[in-house]
């Protein structure tokens, strides 16, 4: 019986992967085809001419987007992990009066939908004239993202000993001073798993983007969804393909580059306590 187990477990895995893969294969092969072979009747047949025309097509239509794209998510990502990181230090070790309800409070946050605060948070950036801009929409991700970075944060630092703690503060170091001496040096599993969840977050949002943004700040996944169908007789299948490969490529290489460090994060206790 436990032979035909180590058998069945690496078919089903591979089973697994190929299903996952082959819309995969379809987008790879059809971006390299010519635009008249680019055609879904033969989706799954390799290019018999290959060609990168699609992805010159491509490119200079992304290219804005990925740039906006870039700028949000990597100072979004940035600034939800730091203050997440002091959120989670402040309600984990340097306790106050409330402090659970506090943390509730955060937890519900996480709860409520994008559409439940879309028309007031419109309504305050327009006060805050921020409507339109880059500046807007990170602030909007970071407020949105701050309970999930405060919890991954919070649930991290309590498995720190507090005798650490104790032993700063007898040392005579104030809240902050053992933040950045004792807690902030063992902070790299949280702030790996946190930076890399806010990043995906950030480079897929939708909603956000096409609600609260211009088209000087669209990141790419708005600039996606607008070649969709953008043919005026035939679909561009080969431009289409080669842009979404184009879009989904940063988030795949953060997930190559840095998978192990959020296993890492994930292991060390990210999101347990």
């Amino acid at each position: 019986m436990s032979g035909v187990l180590r058998l069945v477990r690496p078919a089903l895995l591979l089973a697994f992967a190929v299903v996952f893969l082959i819309p995969v294969y379809v987008l790879l092969v059809t971006s390299f085809k010519p635009f008249a072979e680019a055609d879904p009747s033969a989706a799954w047949s390799l290019p018999r001419h290959w060609s990168v025309e699609g992805w010159k097509a491509a490119w200079p239509v992304l290219r804005p987007g990925l740039a906006n794209s870039f700028k949000i998510a990597i100072s979004g990502s940035v600034i939800s992990a730091a203050l997440g990181s002091l959120n989670g230090y402040v309600l984990a070790k340097w306790r106050f009066r409330g402090a659970d309800a506090v943390f509730t409070l955060f937890l519900f946050g996480m709860f409520i939908p994008y559409q439940a605060v879309m028309i007031p948070l419109a309504g305050l950036l327009t006060r805050m004239e921020l409507v339109g801009t880059i500046r807007g929409l990170v602030l909007a991700h970071v407020v949105y993202g701050l309970p999930i970075c405060t919890l991954i944060f919070r649930n991290y630092y309590v498995t720190i000993p507090d005798e650490l703690i104790e032993a700063s503060r007898v040392d005579g170091a104030g809240m902050l001073r053992t933040y950045a001496s004792v807690v902030l040096p063992v902070s790299g599993p949280a702030f790996a798993v946190t930076v890399i969840w806010q990043f995906t977050s950030l480079w897929n949002d939708f909603l956000f983007a096409v609600f609260l943004g211009a088209p000087d700040s669209w990141p790419v996944t708005v600039m996606l969804n607008n070649t969709a169908g953008s043919g005026a007789v035939a679909v561009q299948y080969d431009q289409q393909m080669a842009s979404a490969l184009l879009a989904s490529l940063p988030t795949l290489l953060v997930y190559l580059l840095l998978g192990r460090f959020f296993m890492r994060g994930l292991m060390a206790g990210a999101l347990k306590g």
